[in-house]
């Protein structure tokens, strides 16, 4: 591991062994929360027991409206190390997860790379992530990760700047989401499962549905009209979100609307949807220090 931390596009530049970076987290591994998960998007969940979820704590963005701000800047967890880790993939395998879910590990690459070169489950590894990482660091993922399940959240940097704190994001995103596409350029799907692929989420934000509009222009020209989508709205305002009155709201039925039909429009048909509905704190886990 590089003594100073440039993993992601922060490149906070600090020795995690003695302080901590921008994730607010060292180099040693810390968890919130493992669980089996039914609320992801179907192909990832399944329909029995559901992935097997191992959330991270700290996060190298800082979105206003995070709705799990108690482990990504609240602190939430525990240290293990990486035989722990290994020994929670094989504990979840065993237990019959479909999947094993990595939920924002970007800040903790280096670590998850040791843990999967010592064992790799025989089930599909999920990368869980914001989208603001660098290729290269994807790259290395190679052969690793079988499923990328990430984020795009911005197109218009200035947006990624003021609700997230996260210059260049779209540049990061991007680039991060073409390598991803090249690391596993064909999406498998058996028994209602995802094997291998890439779905790229997009939450829809109150106010600002044309910067949406860019995210799916984005995908269809530049990583293809058969993408697999996940259009979500279930944005809530959550922790900071207060400060930003135009987003201290939920979205409208006729903003979530206009960036569905934009999807059509575009003849994007792997989308999925979800229910205004689905903005409800009761999807969230409760997190505890106390796995």
């Amino acid at each position: 591991m590089n003594m100073f931390c440039t993993i992601c596009p922060r490149d906070c530049g600090v020795d995690r062994k003695l302080n901590c970076g921008f994730c607010l987290e060292s180099d040693a591994v810390r968890i919130s929360k493992v669980m089996f998960h039914k609320y992801e998007e179907p192909i990832i969940s399944g329909t029995r027991k559901g992935c097997g979820a191992i959330f991270f704590t700290g996060c190298n963005m800082r979105c206003a409206f995070c709705q799990n701000y108690p482990i990504s800047r609240g602190g939430k967890g525990r240290k293990i190390s990486v035989k722990h880790l290994v020994w929670i993939f094989k504990r979840l395998e065993r237990a019959g997860a479909c999947n094993i879910n990595l939920v924002t590990p970007t800040h903790f690459t280096e670590q998850i790379i040791s843990a999967l070169k010592i064992y790799k489950p025989k089930i599909p590894v999920v990368w869980n992530s914001c989208g603001y990482e660098k290729a290269e660091t994807i790259a290395r993922l190679s052969g690793l990760v079988d499923v990328f399940l990430v984020d795009l959240k911005y197109y218009d940097d200035k947006l990624a700047k003021t609700y997230s704190l996260a210059p260049n994001y779209f540049y990061f995103a991007s680039h991060a989401i073409k390598k991803m596409r090249e690391i596993v350029p064909e999406d498998i799907i058996e028994n209602g499962l995802m094997k291998k692929g890439i779905i790229i989420r997009h939450l829809v934000l109150p106010t600002h549905t044309a910067d949406s509009l860019h995210c799916l222009d984005f995908i269809a020209s530049e990583i293809g009209k058969d993408t697999i989508v996940s259009i979500m709205s279930q944005y809530e305002p959550r922790y900071d979100a207060v400060n930003f009155p135009e987003i201290n709201r939920k979205i409208t039925p006729l903003e979530y609307k206009r960036v569905v039909n934009h999807a059509l429009e575009l003849n994007m048909m792997n989308c999925y949807t979800q229910d205004l509905s689905s903005a409800d704190s009761k999807y969230t886990p409760k997190f505890f220090a106390d796995n």
